[in-house]
């Protein structure tokens, strides 16, 4: 989470590209807007409207939306993206005290500890937070830090469709995917250079334990899984359902992504419930921001109506807020695990760099 949690679809991807590194920003004109401050009588008044976003590459949002922020609050953003959750995450802790903006958008639940035990977040207690967001909140301190924005599953998907042609069973859960007529069959993106990769790592510590995924890594890798350096070479070259000529018709991808499959009016591909680990995308204030008040008032904008409902079709994930209606092609095909996996994110932070050696090892 990031989620934010890397976790698009091919077109919020594309979109995505087109948009990092833009900014929609101005400056102030004479009157009075949030954020002024004066420098004491006869003296001229230097305004601060911009607010600076620090976030990831698959930051979406349209102008539009943007532009009610600014109508709202009289604050403009400006944003700034940094590759994928993990790397927007060491950028954090790179900078702290002194940030190269004002919030933040797209830590999510494997990283988020590590940035809040940096010092890189001030506290805030965000604005009318839905009741149903708090399921999602961070426990300890990271919980008064991060205010949980948006959520999503990584899971193993299936290509229905392959399976149905050739007359085959497909796979229903882990176990079935080191069994040998699921050999050559899988494709998933590296846990050491992937956030969802390493959401898939965590899956598997999950449900095998700290003592059990190992093996059960051994048994994938001699089973034919093939590792991509990231989400879109997984589904877009090697997985069959991706619009390329791929030959794995079993992807590591999101619990969304089948609705991006339907045909006829009906999915051509599923998720399986069982393998899914989910991933939750915080927004923050920098500590030693310019324009604190500005990014509080950002957050408390993300929690609200138009936001939250923008977020399905922006950036492929569910809104915390879950009494925003979801769009039809979702309530159809994207299906949320009842009882998804876990791991504490002060485990995530304590043993990454154990795991990730670990995972390294077995898998080459």
């Amino acid at each position: 989470m990031s989620p934010s949690y890397a976790r698009t679809s091919i077109a919020a991807v594309v979109a995505a590209l087109a948009l990092a590194g833009c900014s929609l920003s101005s400056s102030g004109d004479g009157g009075s807007t949030p954020g002024a401050t004066g420098s004491g009588s006869g003296s001229s008044t230097v305004k601060n409207t911009t607010v600076t976003l620090v976030t990831h590459d698959s930051w979406v949002a349209d102008k539009a939306l943007l532009a009610k922020f600014t109508a709202q609050t009289g604050y403009t953003v400006k944003v700034i993206a940094n590759g994928d959750a993990g790397q927007l995450a060491n950028k954090l802790v790179l900078t702290k005290g002194n940030p190269t903006g004002d919030v933040t958008f797209g830590v999510d639940n494997t990283f988020a500890t590590r940035v809040v035990d940096s010092g890189a977040i001030q506290a805030y207690s965000a604005k009318n937070l839905p009741a149903s967001a708090q399921r999602f909140a961070l426990t300890g301190d990271g919980g008064k830090d991060l205010t949980p924005i948006d959520f999503g599953d990584v899971c193993v998907n299936v290509d229905d469709a392959w399976f149905t042609k050739k007359g085959q069973t497909p796979p229903a859960n882990f176990a079935d995917l080191v069994k040998p007529e699921y050999k050559n069959q899988f494709v998933t993106p590296a846990a050491s250079s992937s956030s969802p990769g390493m959401a898939f790592l965590l899956a598997t510590i999950a449900k095998y334990g700290t003592d059990g995924w190992q093996n059960y890594w051994k048994q994938l890798m001699a089973n034919g899984t093939k590792l991509t350096s990231g989400w879109s070479d997984a589904w877009s070259v090697d997985y069959t359902a991706g619009g390329g000529n791929g030959s794995r018709p079993i992807v590591l991808s999101y619990n969304t992504s089948p609705a991006d499959t339907i045909k006829d009016g009906k999915a051509t591909t599923s998720a399986l419930l069982d393998t899914c680990f989910q991933s939750v995308e915080y927004a923050g204030v920098l500590a030693g921001a310019k324009n604190p008040d500005g990014a509080k008032a950002f957050i408390d904008f993300m929690l609200g109506e138009d936001f939250q409902k923008a977020l399905p079709e922006a950036m492929y994930v569910f809104p915390v807020d879950t009494s925003i209606p979801l769009p039809a092609a979702w309530q159809q095909a994207a299906k949320v695990p009842a009882t998804p996996l876990n791991v504490d994110p002060g485990e995530i932070t304590k043993n990454r760099d154990t795991w990730l050696r670990e995972w390294q090892d077995v898998t080459s």
